[in-house]
């Protein structure tokens, strides 16, 4: 406690002291310089006579010295000095000795010898070091949160998606658009995820939503005449969360008047481009490669492929349909994939795998291993000479290859062996980390069938356009009906979506009418879009990208967490202030609220 009371600080004077270089911008061409440098104390080393000490600040690192024959007052001071305090200096650059120099640092060969120290505050000792070589939970990291971005991974990120937003909005504006925001307290509407409702004082029993997206205003702009609006826009959705879901999230959202699919897709790889070159100094190849929706569930079983490998799912139905094996037998569709080398997976490596599918819908895996003279599996036996002869064709196979099948309803088989491909590159080292694979997913379904709600729901969401040659078929065939939507994806992730949207009011009543939505939830809930359409709304189209997804890409983290600076956590709290939290009774009779 004595210790304590002795580091306590009052409030610090900065009379006379201005920072004069950050503590990574420090070099030979300063030597003899005098400078001010403030920040934190990241290591003390004591050397006898002489201290060390590695100031931090968001930029970087700057060795000091506190030395007897430069100033005996300074040295003294210092040897009170703990990690984190707040300090500011006032010295002299000089040159290290070479025996010190320290190449993995900008300022790596010069140090500053201190004539003057400023204790700004004191520090207790943090729950964890400040650095980034350590194992420390999440939890606590969430929890001292402030801490955690002062590490230097941490304090990289936040930066690397400052200098992202810069460079978006300076394409978007050099592309004449408008940033324009959008209201955060809406009208809860159904765009397929739950909302986050928040009670009105003024008008009890009556609520506003928070913003999925700004999908209904950004086309109420376009009717405005404001043909090119763009925003980075918090959003928000009261669903389950993952890796790289928040409760609320950023988006960069856009839209454009007068245009076609290309137009908007021309678009965003310009801004893709420049996105990437102007924060990583990397070059994209353009235009990036396009697959249909039906030829990627094809090939990669999902809509959302990783084309920076080479496994492509095989469709085997019409070669096993007459096989021994029962459930190939009454499979609508059985797929195999081919795994090169894979005969080496042990049976508790199988055994792993299987349960990793069935987190997917599917009941099991069945498998064969290659061997020279044999096909060795429990499922061999079921099949002839002339089947095992069109599968080894069909997908190459070789002695030491391992096959995977799924067998059952399509979307359970594709999905599967979909996220089994990937698990299978992650374990035998496919993946190049360096690669960056975007490609385009066009020609989606326009709706799909809710087997709980036994009707339609839009794929996207209710006011995509259909194509022009597919519009009669909404009444006759909505299962054939293609979208003018499109996702962009990257390494297995999509980072943005969007379409040309239905800008007629016939049409948007049309859509929801196969969407089981009757005309007059459909006035009520978006009368004020259906009337604006009547009012010469022009033709639009846009797109959306997940700014905390495309930040996630670029500082190769596994979790948007990583780069949010202040995140929920998987059960979306806050560790930090302890969100969410009661209000009082007094707040909840303002709101005209009782809880249960």
């Amino acid at each position: 406690m004595e210790m304590e009371i002795q580091r306590t600080v009052q409030l610090a004077n900065l009379e006379g002291w201005k920072r004069t270089h950050s503590c990574a911008e420090l070099t030979l061409n300063h030597q003899g310089q005098e400078v001010c440098l403030m920040g934190w104390v990241q290591f003390r080393r004591d050397h006898g006579g002489l201290i060390f000490i590695d100031l931090r600040d968001r930029e970087g690192l700057t060795q000091i010295v506190f030395a007897p024959e430069v100033n005996a007052k300074a040295l003294e001071s210092a040897h009170n000095l703990r990690s984190e305090d707040v300090i500011a200096v006032k010295g002299t650059v000089r040159p290290r000795p070479k025996d010190m120099i320290n190449p993995k640092l900008v300022t790596g060969e010069v140090e500053v010898a201190v004539t003057e120290l400023k204790i700004l505050n004191v520090s207790k000792t943090p729950p964890f070091l400040i650095e980034d070589r350590i194992e420390v939970s999440e939890n606590l990291r969430l929890k001292y949160r402030y801490l955690d971005l002062r590490r230097p991974f941490m304090t990289k990120n936040i930066i690397l998606r400052s200098k992202a937003a810069h460079s978006i909005r300076s394409y978007l504006n050099s592309q004449g658009f408008l940033e324009i925001e959008t209201p955060v307290l809406t009208r809860s509407t159904p765009e397929g995820a739950r909302d986050f409702l928040v009670p009105s004082r003024l008008n009890h029993g009556e609520f506003y939503a928070l913003p999925q997206s700004p999908q209904l205003f950004k086309q109420l702009l376009m009717c405005a005449g404001f043909d090119r609006y763009y925003q980075i826009v918090k959003c928000f959705r009261d669903e389950d969360l993952r890796a790289d879901r928040q409760p609320e999230f950023t988006q960069i959202d856009i839209e454009m008047s007068f245009v076609e699919e290309e137009d908007v897709l021309n678009l965003a790889e310009g801004l893709m481009a420049k996105l990437f070159n102007d924060v990583l100094g990397i070059k994209l190849k353009t235009p990036f490669p396009r697959l249909s929706y039906a030829q990627a569930i094809e090939d990669y079983g999902l809509d959302k492929p990783d084309i920076r490998f080479d496994l492509k799912l095989k469709d085997i139905t019409s070669i096993v349909k007459n096989s021994n094996f029962r459930l190939f037998q009454q499979a609508s569709l059985v797929k195999a994939l081919n795994l090169p080398g894979g005969a080496t997976l042990s049976r508790k490596e199988i055994d792993d795998l299987t349960e990793f599918v069935k987190i997917y819908g599917a009941g099991g895996l069945a498998w064969i291993k290659i061997k020279e003279t044999e096909w060795q599996s429990p499922i061999a036996k079921f099949l002839s000479e002339e089947e095992k002869a069109g599968i080894a064709k069909t997908l190459d196979l070789k002695p030491g290859d391992i096959v995977f099948f799924q067998a059952g309803k399509p979307e359970i088989v594709n999905t599967a062996l979909g996220y089994l491909r990937v698990k299978l590159a992650e374990m035998f080292n496919l993946i190049s980390q360096d690669t960056l694979a975007f490609t385009w997913v066009v020609d989606f379904p326009l709706l799909e069938w809710d087997e709980e709600e036994k009707r339609w729901v839009a794929r996207h969401h209710p006011f995509t356009a259909p194509k022009p040659e597919h519009l009669n078929l909404l009444d006759t065939n909505p299962e054939q009906v293609l979208a003018r939507a499109y996702d962009l994806v990257l390494n297995g992730n999509e980072i943005g979506g969007g379409s040309i949207r239905i800008h007629t009011k016939n049409v948007q009543e049309k859509m929801f009418s196969v969407l089981g939505i009757n005309q007059e939830e459909a006035e009520e809930k978006f009368g004020f879009l259906l009337e604006a359409l009547l009012y010469g709304a022009p033709p639009h189209g846009g797109i959306a990208f997940g700014l905390d997804r495309i930040i996630m890409l670029m500082a190769k983290s596994a979790s948007i967490r990583d780069v949010i600076a202040f995140p929920k956590t998987q059960k979306a709290t806050c560790l930090l202030t302890q969100a969410p939290a009661p209000v009082s009774t007094k707040q909840l009779r303002e709101l005209g609220l009782k809880l249960k």
